[in-house]
This record gives structure tokens, sequence and C-alpha cells, in this order.
């Protein structure tokens, strides 16, 4: 589970409750000074580079110490809020493989353009999730659904849910999707 900008690991955490995890190990890293990069996911690409290398990293060493301690890929989740909803997908999209699902509330891949090079592997039909106001201020619903589009051409299973509302939230509606979609 990874945060959002301001975020701490322990805010992502308060979702717990809500979603259908009791059979679930819960990992939520905590970005250095509550953010994973410093600027916004679709400025220059540069300014964000060594922090967002670095975030990236460390979800990758906590996918690896899973994966070590025996839990299979395809039964590892990621879920995030926001900036985490970016990071998330973006770590999902650079190391593809069948998961056992990607849930990204409000967020989509990273960078000042989508670069479909930055991405290789095969989603494998992992389920993965996008839910977002239509007009949210951080993330524009387009980027939303390009990011969706590439997703599906690398084999994910990809549902957009955008909410006409104003509102950078998680909803009730998306908790429900994903606990009767993803979380079974």
């Amino acid at each position: 589970m990874i945060h959002g900008r301001g975020g701490t690991a322990e805010s992502i955490l308060s979702l717990v409750p809500h979603l259908n995890l009791t059979d679930y190990a819960i990992l939520a890293p905590q970005a250095n000074g509550n953010t994973w990069y410093p600027f916004g996911f679709m400025t220059s690409d540069e300014g964000n580079f060594v922090a967002l290398e670095s975030s990236l990293r460390k979800i990758e060493e906590i996918v690896e110490e899973v994966i070590g301690g025996g839990i299979a890929s395809e039964n590892i989740y990621l879920l995030g809020f926001s900036q985490g909803a970016c990071l998330s997908l973006e770590f999902a999209a650079r190391h593809a493989q069948r998961l056992g699902g990607v849930v990204a509330f409000t967020g989509g891949l990273i960078g000042e353009k989508l670069k479909s090079e930055n991405y290789s592997g095969d989603f494998e039909g992992t389920p993965i999730f996008i839910g977002s106001s239509d007009r949210d201020f951080h993330v524009p619903a387009k980027r939303i659904n390009e990011s969706a589009e590439l997703l599906r051409k690398m084999g994910a299973e990809v549902t957009v849910k955008l909410f006409d509302d104003p509102d950078h939230t998680i909803r009730a509606e998306e908790i429900k999707w994903v606990n009767q979609k993803i979380f079974l």
C-alpha cells in the first residue's frame, strides 16, 4: 500500500478496515519527507528522475523480498492513492508480470509524456483498477485513459471508473468495486 504526497504509511493503512484484506500481509513503505518524488507526475522527467528512481527501487526491493519469502508474484497486489497510485502503476508497468492486481485510486503513469519504451513485460491478464474524478485537479482523465490503454496493450485487464465530481479522494463506490472484483 503506497501513500500519496504528504501522506504517511499510517494514513494509507487506514484503508485496511474497508478492504477485504483479512488473509493478506500488508506492507506500507514510508516515503522520505512524505513524498515519493518532488514535482507533479506529469512535469519534467529530469526534475523527478532521482527521487522517482529511488522510490521505484524501494518498491522493487519490497517486491523482491516478498517473492524471496516464497510469495508468488500472482499473489502480490499493489495499491496506492494519488502519488502512491502513480507510483504503483509506474512500478507495475516497468516490471509487467502476472500480479494479483493493481489498485490505483487517482493515478496514471508517470512522465511528461508517456514513453512506451520505458515499459516491458506482459501482465498476463492482471486486473488493474483506476478510479478518479473525471476532472481531478492533479490527475487529468486524459492521462488516466492513456495509461489504461498502454497497460491494456501490455496484457492487463484494466477497469477505469471516472466519477462526476471534482474530488481528489477515494470514494465508497471505488472501495466496493475493488472488494468485489480485486480483493475477493
